[in-house]
């Protein structure tokens, strides 16, 4: 059975520990923190009941039964095809991990970070097993969205990308490639140029930010659970994509061009949106919603997963 290894045991880890072993794999858990990967078992185990209540995982005990807390990192990625590293994201633990990994797994182990921002090339360019390296960066919570951007270095081999690709759609999730690097990679890219816009908005005094929330909750991302934003377009004109683009392009250059400049995260705009913002901001509130939230997501994946999908 196809072994991988989850180094890291917090959020994001406990979260790729559930797609691999509820997907059949066998899973290595470690963390350098003592106890912090038995803790994470445990978790998963409650974190795989609640996935089987929305019909998303067929066998909680046995997928529980697939992971293992390994007793230290080379035990971990003893024998694993695919190592997913969750560690701290700054260049430095990347770089300190990524060499250590490279000495202790076995030559054709694929090393994955799931790391946000930083590119492949940063950490791996000195390395001996540079060619195996790459970014798998999921979104939160990955055990609910399935989106995993595989970013490689310029010298990543492209069988190794390939290999990857095929796991990571084993398992379940949407392995989507990027052809050259890029900071941010895709997702973060797109969401940073929504999230300024919609800092903007509000620090203009344009709409309240529980206004500009509706608008994507009760508009576009009723259509973009769905669709993308090329395919929105294809339906908004006659014509398709060339066709919009034709009619409303110049349109939306203009508002593009007006957005460029200034800080649309400055205090006095953060203050503007706290001044209308519902509740007191605490890590109590934040579980208390992002438990709101998976339970949202999962029915949502459930649903996704019974639709047919999209005609041709």
């Amino acid at each position: 059975m196809t072994k991988i290894a989850i180094i890291g045991s917090g959020l994001i880890g406990r979260a790729w520990a559930t797609i691999f072993a509820s997907h059949g794999f066998d899973v290595a858990l470690h963390d350098v923190a003592p106890g912090a990967a038995e803790a994470a078992r445990a978790h998963i185990g409650s974190n795989l009941e609640e996935l089987a209540g929305h019909g998303l995982v067929e066998d909680p005990k046995g997928s529980l039964a697939r992971i293992r807390v390994a007793s230290g990192l080379s035990d971990a990625l003893s024998g694993a095809e695919l190592v997913q590293e969750n560690g701290p994201e700054t260049v430095e633990a990347k770089r300190a991990l990524f060499a250590e990994m490279d000495k202790l797994a076995a030559p054709g182990t694929i090393l994955a970070s799931s790391t946000s921002f930083i590119m492949a090339s940063v950490f791996s360019e000195t390395l001996a097993g540079r060619a195996r390296c790459l970014v798998a960066h999921p979104v939160n919570p990955p055990h609910l969205v399935p989106i995993v951007e595989l970013a490689p270095a310029p010298w990543t081999d492209s069988a190794v990308l390939a290999r990857a690709k095929a796991l990571y759609e084993q398992a379940g999730q949407v392995p989507i490639v990027l052809r050259k690097e890029k900071p941010g990679f895709v997702l973060n890219r797109l969401q940073a140029v929504l999230l300024a816009e919609a800092f903007r908005l509000v620090g203009e005094g344009v709409a309240s930010a529980e206004d500009v929330d509706k608008t994507i909750r009760d508009g576009l991302g009723l259509r973009w659970s769905f669709m993308g934003p090329f395919e929105t377009i294809e339906l908004n004109a006659p014509g398709g994509i060339p066709d919009y683009c034709a009619r409303y392009g110049a349109s939306i250059e203009a508002m593009a061009a007006q957005a460029v400049g200034g800080d649309p995260f400055g205090a006095e705009t953060v203050a503007r949106v706290m001044s209308e913002w519902p509740g007191v901001q605490s890590a109590e509130r934040v579980k208390r919603l992002s438990d709101w939230r998976d339970t949202r997501l999962a029915a949502l994946q459930a649903h996704k997963r019974a639709a047919a999908r999209k005609p041709a």
